[in-house]
């Protein structure tokens, strides 16, 4: 309960509120149209492989936009950035609400959700900007921990779309947005944590090898998590004929499990390591994509995905312990890159478990697919750790505190 403390007293927590509730309301509108799958692929009769692509746009759509907000943060502050970006959600989602009648509609506002997919880098930096080194994982894991979002469209996107048409979620969701907006505008304060620098300084980490290594990693860790929550829906609804209703609390089952684990993975990752973190995160995660292969019972299938997920959350909390000791003076940049390059991820598994199912009648081979691409990255992260380890982090992954933080910039 001290240790709590500490980091409370040592950061801004109204900004990490504000950062969080950014993150997880942007995060439950960029995956509507995937808790809605089995309403609008049931009034379309689409198949498995336009299920696969309608899911997947959304996210296809808001990696492409997340490393531009990211720079124009860096820029014109990040909370004015959030700002910008959720009155833009609002607009989209208004659209949505007046305009979207047809399956060419809903594959549109799939792009226009992809606004909401662009908040990660700018919500995880402006949470964690007020923190120290030795607190960035946990501040990292609470404002991550948004991802959160994907319960909260999933439990309430088919109770709405059952009772008032899935066409009037999206107007409700614009009023939903109205929350987060109102607490970053009246309670967020910008971090003292920027160096100026050029674009040319700012821009550097996507030539460097490091960053596309934290791509491959967060491909799996944040790709898999984000491709199986706006799939799971159509999963259930398909495979074990569940009610729409049921489908979506299934994968809330999920998704909640693993929205919980990023806070512990980035709290473990200030303990032990993001390294190690990582180590255990791949282990449990190919247990649970291998097991799913073998396409076993409900009960089952639901415990192997929660499983799945706790490990992934996990990672993705570790991953962004790491990221601001890998580039403390651009962490936005860098985490909005990583962030991207993920999110593309997300929109791979999708398509292959849609393809696997239309081709083969199974989606065993959708998860073998991923599984022996979550071995290889897991292979290249073991090299490339025996380095980090000597240049900027600890054994293990852990921090290297060099001077305290300045006492007091959380008070100011």
């Amino acid at each position: 309960m001290a240790s709590f403390k500490n980091f409370m007293k040592s950061g801004h927590p109204p900004t990490l509120l504000a950062a969080f509730l950014y993150f997880d309301f942007s995060f439950a509108v960029w995956v509507l149209n995937g808790a809605m799958g089995p309403f609008i692929s049931e009034q379309f009769h689409l198949t498995p492989g336009q299920i696969g692509l309608m899911v997947s746009l959304p996210t296809l759509a808001g990696a492409l936009m997340r490393f531009p907000l990211g720079v124009i943060s860096q820029f014109i502050g990040r909370k004015r950035a959030a700002i910008v970006e959720m009155s833009a959600i609002v607009l989209a989602l208004l659209y949505g609400f007046f305009f979207v009648k047809s399956f060419h509609n809903v594959l549109a506002m799939g792009v226009l959700l992809g606004i909401a997919g662009a908040s990660f880098g700018v919500a995880l930096s402006l949470g964690s900007g007020w923190f120290p080194k030795q607190y960035k994982g946990l501040a990292m894991g609470i404002a991550g921990a948004g991802n959160s979002g994907t319960a909260l469209a999933a439990l309430l996107a088919p109770r709405l779309a059952m009772h008032f048409g899935w066409q009037a979620v999206y107007g409700f969701a614009a009023l939903m947005m109205l929350l987060p907006l109102s607490v970053m505008i009246l309670f967020a304060k910008e971090p003292p944590d920027i160096e100026h620098q050029s674009l040319s300084e700012h821009l550097k980490c996507l030539w460097e090898l490091d960053g596309w290594v934290f791509n491959m990693i967060y491909i799996i860790t944040f790709g898999g998590f984000l491709g199986l929550a706006t799939f799971l829906p159509s999963f259930y609804f398909s495979q074990f004929h569940v009610t729409k209703v049921q489908a979506g609390s299934l994968t809330v089952l999920a998704t909640l499990t693993g929205s919980l684990t990023r806070v512990v993975g980035g709290w473990l990752s200030d303990k032990i390591g993001g390294l190690w973190t990582l180590d255990i995160v791949f282990v449990v995660a190919l247990v649970g994509i291998f097991g799913l292969m073998q396409s076993p019972s409900l009960l089952a299938t639901t415990l192997l995905f929660m499983l799945c997920f706790a490990a992934l959350g996990a990672g993705n909390g570790a991953t962004f312990q790491l990221v601001p000791l890998r580039w403390p003076a651009a962490t936005a940049v860098a985490g909005s890159m990583i962030g991207e390059i993920g999110a593309l991820g997300g929109s791979i598994l999708p398509n292959l478990l849609g393809q696997s199912k239309q081709r083969t009648g199974s989606y065993s081979m959708g998860f073998l697919i991923y599984g022996g691409l979550a071995i290889f990255v897991f292979l290249m992260m073991q090299s490339f750790a025996r380095v980090w380890t000597k240049k900027w982090v600890k054994s293990g992954g852990r921090a290297i505190v060099s001077e305290p933080f300045q006492e007091g910039m959380a008070a100011d």
